[in-house]
């Protein structure tokens, strides 16, 4: 079916398909940069990859140098319809300087931020709480020995003026997202006084002011990971009653929750009470795996909680996953297109229709609509989309990939 006959059908049942592709076009995603070097930064590369992450698979060319990996995402971007943002780690700093991670300034992503500028793009930012020797025994913003704790303060605080000078620069907030690894491998005897530690080093962290229009400060939580597989100090509850109580972004992260658990159904209820949320869109097949983002079942109660509920000028969606094992480069590409994808789906619903059948106790109406809107010719608008913002139409991208790995990705091995 073409554009057109789809767009009849879609426009029964009122929904004006231009105005959706006008507003899908204002949504941003936040490319991961990580993806494209296996969460290796640029800072101490030789430093072994701790806090709980693994990266599975050795599939050539991933990028060795900051020109490398911003080529890399150059790359990705010309096959994802939008304008989008790209999300830093600390440790992802353009520099020939030796610079103590507490000690990071802006100057140490300018190059990043010239890039940023010629492109277009907005920038995020994250303090790389993990692969550091202040690290290594899994404790950081919660450590009981206070100067180890004050390091990793230091290094928050500079993260959060280098996320700022982003934001000051390109004219668009950049996100600076707090995560850390803390936790115990076996039961602890005292679960409070880690969180005691942790609630006082963030709150000397926002010490300072920033420019909301800059900075937005985030804190992400997790319920296990590799070495803190009985005790994580930065709960769900812990960070959720953080943020509600200092009024900063919660991070709801695909992977870091019970197996059982989604964050679609948490949505409604965060935009409550939170001044708004950071969604780490990624797809955990056994808990936090994070594999490349397909359009599941879940992938789309995301698009459409946030679709229902106008959840778009209080949430900043990005993406995280890392897969060593088939192209990084489509990887990219795949989890930012079905995003996107899923986000279209669910503007094409009849949102109001779906609203007013429930209201009025007809679910039998409502569970059809539903059903019936699953098979709707959606895929003829995406491609139209994808078509009118200048990239590859279906999957003509891989192509453009393949030819990418051949001359510029394999030569780097």
């Amino acid at each position: 079916m073409n554009y057109q006959e789809a767009k009849k059908l879609y426009e029964k049942h009122g929904i004006n398909v231009d105005q959706v592709l006008e507003d899908l076009a204002k949504v941003k995603i936040s490319l991961h940069c990580w993806q494209g070097d296996d969460v290796r930064g640029f800072l101490n590369r030789d430093q072994e990859l701790t806090g709980g992450i693994s990266v599975t698979g050795n599939y050539p060319g991933a990028a060795r140098t900051p020109e490398e990996l911003r080529q890399d995402m150059d790359k990705a971007f010309s096959m994802i319809p939008g304008k989008h943002k790209v999300n830093l780690h600390a440790i992802y700093a353009d520099t020939n300087e030796t610079v103590s991670w507490d000690k990071l300034e802006p100057k140490h992503y300018s190059k990043w931020v010239d890039w940023a500028k010629a492109n277009g793009l907005g920038l995020d930012f994250n303090p790389t709480c993990f692969s550091h020797p202040n690290s290594d025994d899994g404790f950081t913003l919660s450590h009981p020995d206070p100067e180890i704790r004050k390091f990793w303060i230091e290094h928050c605080k500079a993260s959060r003026k280098i996320g700022a000078y982003f934001g000051e620069q390109l004219g668009q907030t950049c996100v600076t997202n707090v995560w850390i690894p803390d936790g115990y491998k076996d039961v602890p005897v005292d679960r409070l006084a880690p969180r005691q530690r942790l609630k006082a080093s963030l709150d000397e962290i926002f010490t300072e002011e920033l420019n909301p229009a800059h900075n937005l400060d985030a804190v992400e939580s997790k319920v296990f990971g590799i070495g803190s597989e009985a005790y994580v100090v930065g709960s769900h509850e812990f960070y959720m009653g953080y943020a509600v109580q200092k009024q900063k972004l919660l991070c709801l992260d695909a992977g870091h929750f019970h197996p059982t658990e989604v964050i679609s159904n948490k949505l409604s209820s965060v935009s409550m009470f939170a001044p708004g949320i950071l969604l780490h869109v990624s797809r955990p097949i056994r808990w936090d795996s994070d594999h490349v983002v397909i359009m599941d079942d879940e992938l789309m109660d995301i698009a459409r909680e946030l679709v229902r509920h106008n959840l778009f000028d209080m949430t900043h969606i990005g993406l995280d996953f890392f897969d060593a094992s088939i192209n990084r480069v489509a990887a990219w590409v795949i989890g930012a297109r079905n995003t996107i994808k899923a986000i279209l789906r669910a503007m094409l619903e009849p949102v109001e229709l779906l609203k007013q059948v429930e209201l009025e106790k007809d679910y039998t109406s409502r569970l059809a609509l539903v059903e019936e809107f699953k098979s709707y010719p959606f895929g003829a608008i995406w491609d139209h989309y994808c078509e009118k913002m200048g990239v590859p139409v279906r999957e003509n991208w891989l192509t453009e990939v393949k030819t990418y790995e051949k001359e510029v990705l394999l030569k780097r091995n």
